[in-house]
């Protein structure tokens, strides 16, 4: 098997990666996002970031794919909001770029940014009145913006939710145009790591149970949509959130400081 999921991994890191996605796999089921807001995190706290980017591709572009096409209407959704996803494709493309030939570890900080921007992004509400009268304007910073941090940290949801919140996107809109901005991103990123000689073949055939595990619980999540609260869900995410982002922020920390202290 590829030393991707071996090393530093063994068989119970494999097992734990599967939980994982499993889990991550339910809540966007529930949530209709947040797969790699929370798959992400957790795995960078054990490898590189450039690693995690790798092993979640296949299932990620899986999850968005499945979300996009459920739900009814999505044609015109897309058709609506495309711009903010093209925007999005430039800025992924240039974010996996970047992380192809730089050392992944600081990005662990711009991890934890990006989900703390994440949980108060209802803070900018007032903030930001310009998004609605300027919405072509709108979707080019925050589609460059949203792209980036995916094309970096695999993290895209903190810039579209300041976006859907100032736009005043409907709920319904949210779910297949987020998924379909994620999808255009992951695709964008793929084919760049490919171009860059960071993907190949051996890096996907690995992934793809674990695609598959994915994929089983979106299935379980669509179910039990109907069942549970989306509050008592959120409140849960959020806190684990919180907990994630100040781990990451001590781990790169940490690692800024040893960086640093190499300067006399």
């Amino acid at each position: 098997m590829d030393t991707l999921l071996t090393n530093d991994m063994g068989l119970l890191g494999l097992v734990g990666t599967a939980l994982l996605l499993l889990c991550g796999g339910l809540l966007h089921g529930i949530l209709g996002m947040g797969f790699p807001l929370v798959t992400t995190p957790l795995l960078s706290l054990f490898i590189d970031v450039r690693r995690v980017m790798l092993l979640l591709l296949l299932p990620t572009v899986s999850i968005n794919l499945v979300s996009v096409i459920r739900g009814s209407d999505w044609q015109r959704q897309i058709r609506r909001y495309y711009p903010l996803a093209i925007w999005g494709v430039v800025g992924s493309a240039a974010g996996s770029s970047l992380l192809a030939i730089v050392d992944p570890e600081p990005f662990k900080l711009l991890l934890a940014a990006a989900i703390l921007v994440y949980l108060q992004a209802a803070r900018f509400g007032s903030r930001l009145a310009w998004v609605r009268r300027r919405t072509g304007l709108a979707m080019l910073v925050f589609g460059l913006i949203g792209g980036f941090l995916a094309g970096t940290v695999n993290v895209m949801v903190p810039a579209l939710i300041v976006f859907a919140l100032e736009s005043g996107l409907p709920m319904r809109s949210v779910v297949q145009v987020f998924n379909f901005c994620f999808l255009l991103g992951k695709l964008t990123q793929a084919l760049t790591f490919a171009q860059l000689d960071v993907l190949n073949l051996s890096h996907l055939i690995p992934a793809v149970p674990l695609a598959g595990v994915t994929l089983a619980g979106l299935a379980i999540g669509f179910r039990l949509q109907r069942r549970v609260t989306p509050a008592s869900y959120r409140r849960a995410l959020t806190l684990l959130l919180y907990v994630m982002s100040a781990m990451l922020l001590i781990q790169g920390g940490a690692r800024l400081v040893a960086w640093l202290s190499i300067f006399p």
